[in-house]
Protein backbone atom coordinates (compact mmCIF):
# COMPACT_ATOMS: atom_id res chain seq x y z
CA UNK A 1 0.00 0.00 0.00
CA UNK A 2 1.37 3.39 -0.98
CA UNK A 3 1.41 6.04 1.77
CA UNK A 4 -1.28 8.68 1.39
CA UNK A 5 -0.64 12.19 0.12
CA UNK A 6 0.58 14.75 2.65
CA UNK A 7 1.87 18.28 2.94
CA UNK A 8 5.44 17.49 1.86
CA UNK A 9 6.37 21.17 2.03
CA UNK A 10 6.14 21.10 5.82
CA UNK A 11 8.78 18.38 6.09
CA UNK A 12 12.47 18.10 5.36
CA UNK A 13 14.41 14.94 4.55
CA UNK A 14 17.67 14.13 6.33
CA UNK A 15 19.64 11.50 4.44
CA UNK A 16 23.07 9.98 4.93
CA UNK A 17 24.46 7.30 2.62
CA UNK A 18 26.84 4.42 3.24
CA UNK A 19 28.43 3.30 -0.01
CA UNK A 20 30.33 0.02 -0.10
CA UNK A 21 32.71 -0.39 -3.04
CA UNK A 22 34.74 -3.47 -3.80
CA UNK A 23 38.35 -2.65 -4.66
CA UNK A 24 39.98 -3.72 -7.93
CA UNK A 25 42.76 -5.75 -6.41
CA UNK A 26 44.16 -8.97 -7.86
CA UNK A 27 43.63 -10.84 -4.61
CA UNK A 28 41.49 -10.63 -1.49
CA UNK A 29 42.15 -8.38 1.51
CA UNK A 30 43.89 -10.86 3.78
CA UNK A 31 44.82 -13.82 1.57
CA UNK A 32 46.03 -14.78 -1.90
CA UNK A 33 42.69 -15.94 -3.32
CA UNK A 34 41.63 -14.33 -6.59
CA UNK A 35 39.34 -11.33 -6.43
CA UNK A 36 37.22 -11.94 -9.50
CA UNK A 37 33.50 -11.62 -10.19
CA UNK A 38 31.58 -14.36 -11.95
CA UNK A 39 33.73 -17.42 -11.21
CA UNK A 40 32.13 -20.74 -10.27
CA UNK A 41 30.82 -20.65 -6.68
CA UNK A 42 33.25 -21.55 -3.90
CA UNK A 43 36.31 -21.81 -6.13
CA UNK A 44 38.23 -18.74 -4.88
CA UNK A 45 38.49 -19.78 -1.24
CA UNK A 46 41.18 -20.81 1.23
CA UNK A 47 41.59 -21.42 4.99
CA UNK A 48 42.15 -17.67 5.60
CA UNK A 49 39.00 -16.33 3.95
CA UNK A 50 37.01 -19.23 5.39
CA UNK A 51 38.33 -18.47 8.88
CA UNK A 52 39.60 -21.99 9.53
CA UNK A 53 41.55 -22.59 12.78
CA UNK A 54 45.24 -21.79 12.57
CA UNK A 55 44.97 -19.47 9.56
CA UNK A 56 46.32 -15.92 9.83
CA UNK A 57 45.44 -12.80 7.79
CA UNK A 58 48.08 -10.81 5.89
CA UNK A 59 47.04 -7.29 4.78
CA UNK A 60 46.95 -6.56 1.03
CA UNK A 61 49.21 -3.56 0.29
CA UNK A 62 47.38 -2.75 -2.97
CA UNK A 63 44.08 -2.48 -1.08
CA UNK A 64 45.62 0.02 1.34
CA UNK A 65 46.91 2.11 -1.56
CA UNK A 66 43.52 2.12 -3.30
CA UNK A 67 41.83 3.12 -0.03
CA UNK A 68 44.23 6.05 0.26
CA UNK A 69 43.51 7.03 -3.35
CA UNK A 70 39.80 7.20 -2.48
CA UNK A 71 40.58 9.24 0.62
CA UNK A 72 42.75 11.70 -1.32
CA UNK A 73 40.09 12.13 -4.02
CA UNK A 74 37.47 12.85 -1.33
CA UNK A 75 39.70 15.40 0.49
CA UNK A 76 40.00 13.15 3.56
CA UNK A 77 42.83 13.02 6.06
CA UNK A 78 44.71 9.71 6.11
CA UNK A 79 45.13 8.63 9.73
CA UNK A 80 46.82 5.76 11.57
CA UNK A 81 44.19 3.05 11.84
CA UNK A 82 43.55 -0.36 13.35
CA UNK A 83 41.39 -3.31 12.39
CA UNK A 84 38.61 -4.75 14.54
CA UNK A 85 36.57 -7.92 14.58
CA UNK A 86 32.95 -6.96 14.04
CA UNK A 87 31.17 -9.92 15.61
CA UNK A 88 27.77 -11.07 14.41
CA UNK A 89 26.30 -14.29 13.08
CA UNK A 90 25.09 -14.67 9.52
CA UNK A 91 25.42 -17.66 7.16
CA UNK A 92 27.63 -15.79 4.68
CA UNK A 93 30.12 -14.90 7.46
CA UNK A 94 32.32 -17.99 7.71
CA UNK A 95 34.29 -16.66 10.70
CA UNK A 96 31.17 -15.28 12.45
CA UNK A 97 32.99 -11.93 12.46
CA UNK A 98 33.98 -9.43 9.81
CA UNK A 99 37.37 -7.74 9.88
CA UNK A 100 36.66 -4.01 9.62
CA UNK A 101 37.78 -0.66 10.99
CA UNK A 102 35.76 0.82 13.83
CA UNK A 103 36.81 3.88 15.82
CA UNK A 104 40.14 4.50 14.07
CA UNK A 105 39.49 4.38 10.29
CA UNK A 106 42.10 5.11 7.63
CA UNK A 107 40.26 8.10 6.01
CA UNK A 108 38.30 10.76 7.92
CA UNK A 109 36.76 14.18 7.45
CA UNK A 110 36.40 14.79 3.70
CA UNK A 111 33.75 16.16 1.34
CA UNK A 112 32.33 15.72 -2.14
CA UNK A 113 31.30 18.62 -4.39
CA UNK A 114 28.27 17.77 -6.54
CA UNK A 115 27.62 19.04 -10.08
CA UNK A 116 24.72 21.16 -8.77
CA UNK A 117 27.13 23.11 -6.53
CA UNK A 118 26.12 21.51 -3.23
CA UNK A 119 28.62 19.80 -0.92
CA UNK A 120 28.17 16.58 1.02
CA UNK A 121 30.50 15.89 3.93
CA UNK A 122 32.35 12.59 4.26
CA UNK A 123 32.57 11.20 7.79
CA UNK A 124 34.94 8.34 6.98
CA UNK A 125 36.07 5.91 4.28
CA UNK A 126 37.35 2.78 5.97
CA UNK A 127 38.71 -0.60 4.91
CA UNK A 128 36.94 -3.89 5.57
CA UNK A 129 36.41 -7.31 4.05
CA UNK A 130 33.27 -8.26 2.16
CA UNK A 131 31.04 -11.12 3.20
CA UNK A 132 29.99 -14.11 1.13
CA UNK A 133 26.79 -14.15 -0.90
CA UNK A 134 23.63 -16.01 0.14
CA UNK A 135 21.04 -16.93 -2.48
CA UNK A 136 17.58 -17.79 -1.17
CA UNK A 137 15.86 -20.17 -3.57
CA UNK A 138 12.08 -20.00 -3.94
CA UNK A 139 9.59 -17.76 -2.18
CA UNK A 140 10.55 -14.62 -4.09
CA UNK A 141 14.16 -14.76 -2.94
CA UNK A 142 13.44 -13.82 0.69
CA UNK A 143 14.86 -15.91 3.51
CA UNK A 144 11.59 -16.27 5.40
CA UNK A 145 9.72 -17.86 2.51
CA UNK A 146 12.52 -19.63 0.63
CA UNK A 147 12.76 -23.40 0.24
CA UNK A 148 16.50 -23.46 0.89
CA UNK A 149 19.57 -21.19 0.70
CA UNK A 150 22.92 -21.47 -1.05
CA UNK A 151 26.10 -19.76 0.12
CA UNK A 152 28.98 -18.73 -2.16
CA UNK A 153 32.14 -17.74 -0.28
CA UNK A 154 34.03 -16.41 -3.34
CA UNK A 155 33.20 -12.86 -2.22
CA UNK A 156 34.17 -13.47 1.43
CA UNK A 157 37.35 -11.52 2.10
CA UNK A 158 37.15 -9.30 -0.99
CA UNK A 159 38.48 -5.84 -0.04
CA UNK A 160 35.90 -3.11 0.48
CA UNK A 161 35.98 0.57 1.29
CA UNK A 162 32.86 1.81 3.05
CA UNK A 163 32.27 5.53 2.47
CA UNK A 164 29.98 7.13 5.05
CA UNK A 165 28.50 10.54 4.28
CA UNK A 166 27.32 13.21 6.67
CA UNK A 167 23.49 13.52 6.82
CA UNK A 168 23.67 16.42 4.35
CA UNK A 169 21.41 15.07 1.59
CA UNK A 170 17.90 16.51 1.33
CA UNK A 171 16.27 14.91 -1.74
CA UNK A 172 16.22 11.83 -3.94
CA UNK A 173 17.78 13.78 -6.80
CA UNK A 174 20.66 14.95 -4.60
CA UNK A 175 21.17 11.36 -3.39
CA UNK A 176 21.37 10.13 -6.97
CA UNK A 177 23.78 12.94 -7.86
CA UNK A 178 25.98 12.05 -4.90
CA UNK A 179 26.18 8.35 -5.77
CA UNK A 180 26.72 9.08 -9.47
CA UNK A 181 29.52 11.54 -8.73
CA UNK A 182 31.07 9.19 -6.17
CA UNK A 183 30.97 6.35 -8.67
CA UNK A 184 32.77 8.54 -11.20
CA UNK A 185 35.48 9.30 -8.64
CA UNK A 186 35.91 5.63 -7.70
CA UNK A 187 36.33 4.71 -11.36
CA UNK A 188 38.67 7.65 -12.03
CA UNK A 189 40.95 6.67 -9.15
CA UNK A 190 41.13 3.10 -10.43
CA UNK A 191 39.93 1.88 -7.05
CA UNK A 192 36.69 0.26 -8.24
CA UNK A 193 34.78 -0.50 -11.43
CA UNK A 194 31.63 0.91 -9.80
CA UNK A 195 29.38 -1.75 -11.33
CA UNK A 196 26.28 -1.62 -9.18
CA UNK A 197 24.61 -4.34 -11.25
CA UNK A 198 27.40 -6.77 -10.23
CA UNK A 199 27.35 -5.75 -6.57
CA UNK A 200 30.79 -4.15 -6.62
CA UNK A 201 29.13 -0.94 -5.46
CA UNK A 202 26.19 -1.06 -3.04
CA UNK A 203 24.32 1.64 -1.16
CA UNK A 204 22.68 1.66 2.26
CA UNK A 205 20.53 4.74 2.91
CA UNK A 206 19.72 6.22 6.32
CA UNK A 207 16.71 8.53 6.20
CA UNK A 208 14.64 10.49 8.70
CA UNK A 209 12.27 13.43 8.36
CA UNK A 210 11.73 16.54 10.44
CA UNK A 211 9.61 19.67 10.33
CA UNK A 212 11.05 22.44 8.18
CA UNK A 213 13.01 24.78 10.46
CA UNK A 214 13.72 22.14 13.09
CA UNK A 215 17.36 21.33 13.83
CA UNK A 216 16.60 18.15 15.73
CA UNK A 217 17.01 14.90 13.82
CA UNK A 218 14.06 12.53 13.56
CA UNK A 219 14.18 8.77 14.07
CA UNK A 220 16.04 7.24 11.17
CA UNK A 221 15.56 4.01 9.28
CA UNK A 222 18.19 2.27 7.18
CA UNK A 223 17.36 0.85 3.75
CA UNK A 224 19.81 -1.92 2.86
CA UNK A 225 21.58 -2.95 -0.33
CA UNK A 226 20.23 -0.60 -2.99
CA UNK A 227 21.91 -1.58 -6.25
CA UNK A 228 20.85 1.09 -8.73
CA UNK A 229 20.29 4.85 -8.83
CA UNK A 230 16.65 4.21 -9.76
CA UNK A 231 16.12 1.98 -6.72
CA UNK A 232 17.86 4.51 -4.47
CA UNK A 233 15.59 7.35 -5.52
CA UNK A 234 12.37 5.34 -5.37
CA UNK A 235 13.23 3.82 -1.99
CA UNK A 236 13.97 7.21 -0.44
CA UNK A 237 10.79 8.74 -1.83
CA UNK A 238 8.66 5.89 -0.49
CA UNK A 239 10.31 5.82 2.92
CA UNK A 240 10.01 9.60 3.36
CA UNK A 241 6.28 9.42 2.56
CA UNK A 242 5.84 6.49 4.96
CA UNK A 243 7.53 8.30 7.86
CA UNK A 244 5.69 11.56 7.24
CA UNK A 245 2.35 9.75 7.15
CA UNK A 246 3.10 8.11 10.51
CA UNK A 247 4.11 11.39 12.14
CA UNK A 248 1.13 13.31 10.78
CA UNK A 249 -1.14 10.57 12.18
CA UNK A 250 0.38 11.09 15.63
CA UNK A 251 2.34 7.83 15.55
CA UNK A 252 6.07 7.29 15.96
CA UNK A 253 8.75 6.06 13.57
CA UNK A 254 10.50 2.92 14.81
CA UNK A 255 14.25 2.81 14.25
CA UNK A 256 14.83 -0.27 12.12
CA UNK A 257 16.53 -1.75 9.09
CA UNK A 258 14.26 -2.02 6.06
CA UNK A 259 14.34 -3.86 2.75
CA UNK A 260 13.46 -2.26 -0.60
CA UNK A 261 11.02 -4.44 -2.55
CA UNK A 262 11.50 -3.46 -6.20
CA UNK A 263 8.41 -5.27 -7.46
CA UNK A 264 6.05 -3.95 -4.76
CA UNK A 265 7.65 -0.47 -4.87
CA UNK A 266 7.85 -0.25 -1.08
CA UNK A 267 10.13 -0.77 1.90
CA UNK A 268 9.44 -3.53 4.42
CA UNK A 269 10.82 -4.09 7.92
CA UNK A 270 13.77 -6.49 8.21
CA UNK A 271 14.91 -6.15 11.82
CA UNK A 272 15.21 -3.60 14.61
CA UNK A 273 18.09 -1.23 14.01
CA UNK A 274 21.39 -2.32 15.53
CA UNK A 275 23.75 0.10 17.22
CA UNK A 276 27.52 -0.27 17.28
CA UNK A 277 27.46 -2.04 20.65
CA UNK A 278 25.20 -4.74 19.22
CA UNK A 279 28.03 -5.92 16.98
CA UNK A 280 30.64 -6.39 19.76
CA UNK A 281 33.79 -4.88 18.26
CA UNK A 282 37.17 -6.20 19.43
CA UNK A 283 40.62 -5.21 18.16
CA UNK A 284 41.93 -7.74 15.62
CA UNK A 285 44.85 -9.45 17.42
CA UNK A 286 46.40 -10.90 14.27
CA UNK A 287 46.93 -7.57 12.46
CA UNK A 288 49.30 -4.76 13.44
CA UNK A 289 48.16 -1.11 13.35
CA UNK A 290 48.17 0.48 9.89
CA UNK A 291 50.20 3.70 9.61
CA UNK A 292 51.16 4.57 6.01
CA UNK A 293 54.29 6.71 5.97
CA UNK A 294 54.01 10.32 4.69
CA UNK A 295 56.10 9.64 1.57
CA UNK A 296 53.72 6.88 0.51
CA UNK A 297 50.72 9.12 1.12
CA UNK A 298 52.26 11.92 -0.98
CA UNK A 299 53.05 9.52 -3.81
CA UNK A 300 49.49 8.20 -3.82
CA UNK A 301 47.98 11.71 -3.87
CA UNK A 302 50.36 12.80 -6.66
CA UNK A 303 49.39 9.80 -8.80
CA UNK A 304 45.74 10.81 -9.05
CA UNK A 305 44.60 11.98 -12.45
CA UNK A 306 41.86 14.55 -13.06
CA UNK A 307 38.61 13.82 -11.26
CA UNK A 308 35.16 13.97 -12.94
CA UNK A 309 34.59 17.63 -11.97
CA UNK A 310 37.89 18.63 -13.58
CA UNK A 311 37.10 16.65 -16.71
CA UNK A 312 33.62 18.18 -17.03
CA UNK A 313 35.16 21.63 -16.70
CA UNK A 314 37.68 20.81 -19.43
CA UNK A 315 35.00 19.74 -21.93
CA UNK A 316 32.85 22.77 -21.13
CA UNK A 317 35.89 24.97 -21.63
CA UNK A 318 36.54 23.41 -25.03
CA UNK A 319 32.90 23.80 -26.07
CA UNK A 320 32.69 27.33 -24.67
CA UNK A 321 29.88 29.88 -24.56
CA UNK A 322 26.18 29.51 -23.85
CA UNK A 323 25.97 26.45 -26.07
CA UNK A 324 27.97 24.54 -23.46
CA UNK A 325 25.53 25.18 -20.62
CA UNK A 326 22.73 23.61 -22.67
CA UNK A 327 24.85 20.48 -23.11
CA UNK A 328 25.81 19.86 -19.47
CA UNK A 329 23.74 16.67 -19.30
CA UNK A 330 25.60 15.28 -22.32
CA UNK A 331 28.91 16.28 -20.76
CA UNK A 332 27.93 14.43 -17.59
CA UNK A 333 27.12 11.26 -19.56
CA UNK A 334 30.42 11.42 -21.44
CA UNK A 335 32.49 11.89 -18.28
CA UNK A 336 30.57 9.25 -16.29
CA UNK A 337 31.24 6.74 -19.07
CA UNK A 338 34.91 7.82 -19.39
CA UNK A 339 34.44 8.86 -23.03
CA UNK A 340 35.77 12.41 -22.72
CA UNK A 341 38.97 11.55 -24.61
CA UNK A 342 36.85 10.90 -27.71
CA UNK A 343 35.43 14.42 -27.58
CA UNK A 344 38.70 16.17 -26.75
CA UNK A 345 40.63 14.31 -29.47
CA UNK A 346 37.97 15.15 -32.06
CA UNK A 347 38.17 18.84 -31.13
CA UNK A 348 41.98 18.72 -31.28
CA UNK A 349 41.64 17.46 -34.86
CA UNK A 350 39.38 20.36 -35.82
CA UNK A 351 35.96 18.73 -35.44
CA UNK A 352 33.03 20.73 -34.02
CA UNK A 353 32.86 20.08 -30.28
CA UNK A 354 29.06 20.07 -30.11
CA UNK A 355 28.82 17.37 -32.81
CA UNK A 356 31.55 15.25 -31.20
CA UNK A 357 29.81 15.57 -27.84
CA UNK A 358 26.43 14.55 -29.27
CA UNK A 359 27.83 11.42 -30.93
CA UNK A 360 29.81 10.44 -27.81
CA UNK A 361 26.91 11.05 -25.39
CA UNK A 362 24.30 9.29 -27.49
CA UNK A 363 25.61 6.65 -29.90
CA UNK A 364 28.96 5.87 -28.23
CA UNK A 365 27.57 5.93 -24.67
CA UNK A 366 24.98 3.32 -25.67
CA UNK A 367 27.88 0.83 -25.81
CA UNK A 368 30.42 2.37 -23.41
CA UNK A 369 32.77 -0.59 -23.05
CA UNK A 370 33.22 -0.84 -26.82
CA UNK A 371 33.49 2.94 -27.08
CA UNK A 372 36.32 3.00 -24.54
CA UNK A 373 38.26 0.61 -26.80
CA UNK A 374 37.72 2.85 -29.84
CA UNK A 375 40.69 4.74 -31.28
CA UNK A 376 39.93 8.43 -30.55
CA UNK A 377 41.58 9.39 -33.87
CA UNK A 378 39.16 7.17 -35.80
CA UNK A 379 36.26 8.79 -33.93
CA UNK A 380 37.67 12.24 -34.77
CA UNK A 381 37.93 11.30 -38.47
CA UNK A 382 34.31 10.17 -38.50
CA UNK A 383 33.09 13.41 -36.91
CA UNK A 384 35.05 15.41 -39.48
CA UNK A 385 33.41 13.41 -42.29
CA UNK A 386 29.98 14.27 -40.91
CA UNK A 387 30.81 17.91 -40.27
CA UNK A 388 32.11 18.37 -43.82
CA UNK A 389 29.05 16.73 -45.38
CA UNK A 390 31.00 13.76 -46.66
CA UNK A 391 28.61 11.62 -44.60
CA UNK A 392 25.08 12.43 -43.54
CA UNK A 393 24.19 12.20 -39.85
CA UNK A 394 22.38 8.91 -40.50
CA UNK A 395 25.37 7.48 -42.32
CA UNK A 396 27.76 8.72 -39.64
CA UNK A 397 25.75 7.00 -36.91
CA UNK A 398 25.74 3.76 -38.89
CA UNK A 399 29.50 3.87 -39.43
CA UNK A 400 30.02 4.61 -35.72
CA UNK A 401 27.85 1.63 -34.86
CA UNK A 402 30.00 -0.55 -37.09
CA UNK A 403 33.18 0.77 -35.44
CA UNK A 404 31.78 -0.13 -32.03
CA UNK A 405 30.77 -3.63 -33.11
CA UNK A 406 34.16 -4.28 -34.71
CA UNK A 407 36.10 -2.73 -31.85
CA UNK A 408 37.73 -0.26 -34.24
CA UNK A 409 38.57 0.14 -37.91
CA UNK A 410 38.87 2.77 -40.61
CA UNK A 411 35.74 4.99 -40.87
CA UNK A 412 36.45 5.82 -44.51
CA UNK A 413 36.83 2.16 -45.49
CA UNK A 414 33.61 1.23 -43.66
CA UNK A 415 31.72 4.08 -45.34
CA UNK A 416 33.05 3.05 -48.76
CA UNK A 417 32.09 -0.60 -48.18
CA UNK A 418 28.55 0.48 -47.31
CA UNK A 419 28.33 2.60 -50.46
CA UNK A 420 27.95 5.82 -48.50
CA UNK A 421 28.65 9.08 -50.25
CA UNK A 422 27.29 12.56 -49.89
CA UNK A 423 24.32 13.34 -52.06
CA UNK A 424 25.17 15.98 -54.66
CA UNK A 425 23.39 19.31 -54.17
CA UNK A 426 21.51 19.12 -57.51
CA UNK A 427 20.39 15.54 -56.81
CA UNK A 428 19.16 16.54 -53.35
CA UNK A 429 17.30 19.53 -54.77
CA UNK A 430 15.54 17.24 -57.25
CA UNK A 431 14.45 14.83 -54.48
CA UNK A 432 13.14 17.70 -52.33
CA UNK A 433 11.17 19.03 -55.31
CA UNK A 434 9.61 15.58 -55.86
CA UNK A 435 8.67 15.26 -52.18
CA UNK A 436 7.03 18.71 -52.20
CA UNK A 437 5.00 17.89 -55.31
CA UNK A 438 3.92 14.54 -53.83
CA UNK A 439 2.81 16.12 -50.52
CA UNK A 440 1.03 19.40 -51.41
CA UNK A 441 -1.04 19.55 -48.21
CA UNK A 442 2.02 19.28 -45.96
CA UNK A 443 3.91 21.81 -48.06
CA UNK A 444 1.03 24.31 -47.95
CA UNK A 445 0.86 23.88 -44.16
CA UNK A 446 4.61 24.48 -43.92
CA UNK A 447 4.33 27.59 -46.11
CA UNK A 448 1.61 28.80 -43.75
CA UNK A 449 4.07 28.78 -40.86
CA UNK A 450 3.49 25.29 -39.41
CA UNK A 451 7.08 24.30 -38.60
CA UNK A 452 5.95 21.01 -37.03
CA UNK A 453 5.25 19.55 -40.47
CA UNK A 454 8.90 20.06 -41.47
CA UNK A 455 9.88 16.86 -39.69
CA UNK A 456 7.52 14.81 -41.83
CA UNK A 457 8.86 16.36 -45.02
CA UNK A 458 12.47 15.79 -43.95
CA UNK A 459 11.63 12.19 -43.13
CA UNK A 460 10.20 11.63 -46.60
CA UNK A 461 13.35 13.10 -48.18
CA UNK A 462 15.53 10.88 -46.00
CA UNK A 463 13.49 7.82 -47.00
CA UNK A 464 13.67 8.73 -50.69
CA UNK A 465 17.46 9.09 -50.51
CA UNK A 466 17.88 5.96 -48.37
CA UNK A 467 19.53 8.01 -45.64
CA UNK A 468 22.09 9.66 -47.92
CA UNK A 469 20.72 13.15 -47.39
CA UNK A 470 21.85 15.27 -44.46
CA UNK A 471 18.82 16.18 -42.38
CA UNK A 472 20.24 19.58 -41.47
CA UNK A 473 20.88 20.40 -45.13
CA UNK A 474 17.34 19.33 -46.04
CA UNK A 475 15.88 21.50 -43.27
CA UNK A 476 17.93 24.48 -44.46
CA UNK A 477 16.78 23.97 -48.04
CA UNK A 478 13.13 23.78 -46.98
CA UNK A 479 13.51 27.06 -45.08
CA UNK A 480 15.15 28.66 -48.12
CA UNK A 481 12.36 27.53 -50.42
CA UNK A 482 9.71 28.86 -48.04
CA UNK A 483 11.38 32.27 -47.71
CA UNK A 484 11.69 32.60 -51.49
CA UNK A 485 8.13 31.51 -52.28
Amino acid sequence: MTPAAHDSGAWEWVVGLEVHCELQTATKLFCGCRNRFGDEPNTNICPVCLGLPGSLPVLNRQAVELAMRIGAALHCSVRPSIFHRKNYFYPDMPKDYQISQYDEPINVGGFLELPDGSRVGIVRAHLEEDTGKTTHVGGGGRVGSSEYSLVDYNRAGVPLVEIVSEPDIRSAEQARLYVSELRGILVATGASDGRMEEGSMRVDANISVRRVGSEQFGTRCEIKNLNSLRSLGRALEYEARRQIELLEAGETVVQETRHWDEEANRTTAMRSKEEAFDYRYFPEPDLVPLDPDPAWQRAVAASLGPMPADRRARILEVLGGTEASAQRDQVGVVVNQALDDLVLTAVDHGAPGSLALARAANEAAANPEAARRLDPKAFAQLILFEASGKLSSTQSKEVLGELLVRGGGDPEAIARAKGFEALAADALAAVIDEVIKANPAEWDSYLGGNDKVAGALIGKVMAATKGQADGKVVAAELRRLRSSS
